[in-house]
């Protein structure tokens, strides 16, 4: 199988037309520009958000081109640190027009079946999948492209039924 670079993956962005949607399923993720800025937080040091920025102009140029960019967390309770802190941090990616939705996995509904074995995933233009791949401790290992029409197919029946089940940000209570 071959994987993509996350900086590749975030190309992707570029060559889309209306809308990518990513499906979260992890409660941690390791990521290395997302380590110093997650033990700050763990330690109750501020942050600048500095390591943002790149990712913040990649979201404001492409919503403001009218396209869209919504996830679905599916998320377990209580929450994990990490997805604490990820919710800390929801409102930056709000502020640079991304939809961002919360579902509890006690909440999922009970015929929900996740293809592409459970991996994250990011659909685009309801045509081209990069599914996340990571090792045993969470970190990146990259993504593999699947244009498959059939996997697409599935991604986009689980996106739909989790979108409409999922809570948005502003009111999600954790």
């Amino acid at each position: 199988m071959d994987l993509i670079t996350p900086a590749e993956r975030d190309e992707l962005f570029n060559s889309f037309e209306r809308d990518a949607f990513h499906m979260e399923l992890r409660d941690d993720y390791g990521s290395p520009i997302e380590d110093t800025p997650y033990a700050r937080w763990q330690s109750g040091e501020p942050d600048d958000y500095a390591w943002l920025e790149p990712w913040k102009t990649l979201m404001r140029r492409v919503t403001s081109e009218g396209k869209t960019v919504r996830r679905v967390r599916v998320v377990t309770q209580p929450h994990s640190q990490y997805v604490g802190w990820e919710h800390s941090l929801t409102h930056i990616n709000l502020e640079v027009g991304e939809d961002i939705r919360w579902l509890p996995r006690h909440r999922l509904p009970g015929n929900v079946v996740f293809p592409v074995n459970g991996n994250d995933w990011w659909l685009y233009d309801d045509r081209l999948l990069a599914v996340g791949h990571f090792d045993p401790e969470g970190s990146v290992l990259g993504s593999e492209i699947i244009e498959d029409p059939g996997i697409v197919s599935e991604c986009i029946k689980v996106r739909d039924l989790l979108w409409g089940a999922a809570i948005p940000h502003s009111e999600y209570k954790p």
